[in-house]
């Protein structure tokens, strides 16, 4: 049961009652969530169906992939199509309403978009996070790529599990989203921070909202993460082993017209290296971010200007990470 007279704290949901639960059951459920996206913004997902030691296999590449020479690193280096390596110190979120960054962030990424064929629309299209991707040589890390496909894989089929929950979370028939996800614009951060100390000011990440729909990051053993609530305490992150870690970004506020909230979240320079894949789960490039049924009315008119997702991506990357690496950011 959640404890509904208290906000200072991040629910666990187990999804097997959603999903093996009789209709009553997936009501009270999609209420549990209605309750912590418009209250909370975070929750802790247990028996979520991605197996544990897919998650660790993937979770190993990524640290190996960070541990080759900065030189392999830059040949795989992020470009105009937003897939690839970005260096340390390249983004500042200036796009947070919470806090005023002024210092690069202490993490490396490598970014990793849905894995598309070369003639897929998109790609021809020239959209940015769509691919190609960049990926590592079969000689350096052999079982890199065929792993993080099979894991990113499990993710994206979890974000499709989600869809009826959310749908029901917000009064909507349980297949409303379908049509809104037939090519989902999902890309992923597998992230290292290391373990150094910054300056005042300075994180692992900066405080900031998610640019998406939800994000779900497989919990860490490594602290680091904070979230913030609506009182405006700073809560740590819990290690609840297996756990996935989901919350909803920007475009989620938009697209609920400010219902379901993103929380700001921070995370702290680790005592010692961490790794995380952020699996950031979109709708396809070309949804708009106009309001849902039932998140406005002439009471409650719409509060945000109305973009497809594509274009709200594309600022959000542009003006937090530098020219360098990917974005449009001066602030290099």
């Amino acid at each position: 049961m959640l404890d509904k007279t208290r906000v200072d704290y991040i629910p666990v949901l187990d999804f097997a009652k959603f999903v093996n639960g009789n209709l009553s059951e997936k009501e009270d459920f999609a209420s549990d969530l209605q309750w912590i996206q418009e209250k909370i913004g975070f929750y802790y997902l247990v028996n979520h169906g991605v197996d544990k030691d897919l998650i660790n296999a993937a979770i190993k590449q990524i640290e190996n992939f960070h541990l080759l020479p900065i030189e392999e690193k830059f040949k795989l280096k992020v470009d105009e199509n937003a897939a690839g390596y970005v260096p340390i110190k390249s983004t500042i979120y200036v796009t947070s309403d919470v806090a005023k960054n002024d210092k690069h962030d202490l993490n490396e990424n490598y970014r990793i978009v849905k894995d598309r064929e070369s003639d897929h629309p998109s790609i021809l299209a020239g959209r940015r996070y769509t691919g190609p991707n960049k990926w590592p040589s079969s000689e350096l890390l052999p079982s890199f790529k065929n792993t993080m496909l099979e894991f990113f894989s499990a993710m994206e089929t979890l974000g499709y599990s989600l869809l009826p929950l959310y749908a029901r979370a917000l009064g909507l028939k349980t297949d409303y989203f379908k049509n809104y996800f037939t090519d989902p614009m999902w890309f992923t951060r597998n992230v290292h921070y290391p373990a150094i100390k910054g300056e005042k000011n300075q994180f692992g990440i900066a405080p900031h909202s998610d640019h998406g729909f939800i994000t779900l990051l497989p919990v860490s053993n490594v602290s680091g993460l904070e979230v913030k609530t609506q009182d405006g305490t700073w809560i740590t992150g819990e290690y609840i082993p297996n756990a996935i870690c989901v919350n909803s970004g920007d475009f989620m506020k938009k697209w609920t017209n400010g219902r379901f909230i993103a929380t700001p979240h921070r995370v702290l320079p680790p005592k010692q290296e961490r790794y995380i894949s952020a699996f950031f789960f979109n709708p396809n490039w070309d949804v708009t971010s106009a309001p849902l049924p039932g998140c406005h009315d002439e009471q409650n008119p719409s509060k945000y200007e109305i973009t497809t997702f594509y274009e709200h991506l594309c600022n959000y990357v542009d003006r937090n990470y530098s020219i360098s690496s990917g974005g449009k950011a001066l602030n290099s």
